[in-house]
């Protein structure tokens, strides 16, 4: 890969800027290299709203320098094309939000859930940190079961008052995309035996299998993608044992040799030029 960049979050429903960090990550890529030979491209965005993505996606790669327009496709695909070069399956992905889609023939053909942090996103970063500053209020306030989370949240606060103010600011500052941070403590208190942080990952991994059930028989793998599900999460371990034997999942790698791949097969419709780019196996 002759480039790399990295930037924040790109949702356009959550990420308070998410132009700001594509350009960002597009310019690091690009540091050292020249934009005259760039002859296409592909973004793989998060979020609902495609059109505001697309919009924001083009004056981004403007703004870049970048000749051309980029072609906007679902973070899903960039991410089961980084995974298998085999043309049909699924994707269940829990990041900053959550969602699942069905693949065939290189194109999303079904998607489940990925509304956004207020309307759905089950499962994903922002609810599990939204669910985890709840209970920790519920301790608080004598509605609910002693748990960790309370001490995990100190630093935002030691009464409910301070949590809840401390929390609106920073999605005020950040967006709503902010709570995803929080989804790390609740992953770890779970590991250490807490019963309530417990409780949110049980829950979580239920609602993010149930909706990879939503697309029915597929056929092809079933790529897990997001960071909560490709690193070694409690979320991730959950997860896999609600799946079962009764399906074919593997791990997403690198989303940006999905791109890439999928950018290449634009030009070069070849599935070991797909090979080569993504590392996989012959």
């Amino acid at each position: 890969m002759a480039g790399r960049g990295r930037a924040g979050g790109t949702n356009v429903v959550s990420v308070a800027d998410p132009a700001a960090n594509v350009v960002a990550a597009l310019r690091a890529a690009m540091d050292g290299l020249d934009p005259a030979r760039v002859v296409g491209g592909v973004l793989g965005l998060a979020g609902s709203g495609a059109e505001r993505a697309g919009l924001m996606a083009g004056e981004a790669w403007r703004s870049a320098g970048l000749p051309g327009r980029p072609s906007v496709v679902a973070d899903v695909l960039v991410a089961f094309a980084g995974a298998t070069t085999e043309p049909d399956g699924a994707v269940l992905l829990s990041g900053t939000g959550a969602v699942a889609a069905r693949i065939a023939e290189w194109e999303v053909v079904q998607v489940a859930d990925g509304h956004g942090w207020l309307l759905g996103d089950e499962g994903s970063g922002v609810w599990i940190g939204r669910a985890a500053v709840s209970a920790a209020l519920m301790a608080l306030d004598g509605r609910g079961g002693p748990t960790v989370l309370v001490d995990g949240l100190a630093p935002l606060g030691t009464s409910a008052d301070a949590i809840v103010s401390a929390v609106y600011a920073r999605i005020a500052e950040s967006g709503p995309a902010w709570l995803g941070t929080l989804a790390p403590l609740a992953d770890q208190v779970a590991r250490a035996g807490d019963q309530v942080a417990g409780a949110i990952l049980d829950d979580a991994a239920r609602r993010l299998t149930a909706t990879a059930r939503t697309l029915g028989r597929h056929g092809g793998p079933l790529v897990l993608a997001g960071s909560l599900l490709t690193e070694p999460t409690e979320l991730a371990r959950r997860v896999w044992a609600e799946l079962g034997d009764d399906t074919r999942p593997i791990t997403a790698r690198d989303g940006a040799a999905g791109a890439a791949a999928l950018a290449l097969r634009a030009a070069f419709p070849s599935a070991e030029l797909h090979r080569r780019v993504i590392g996989e196996s012959a």
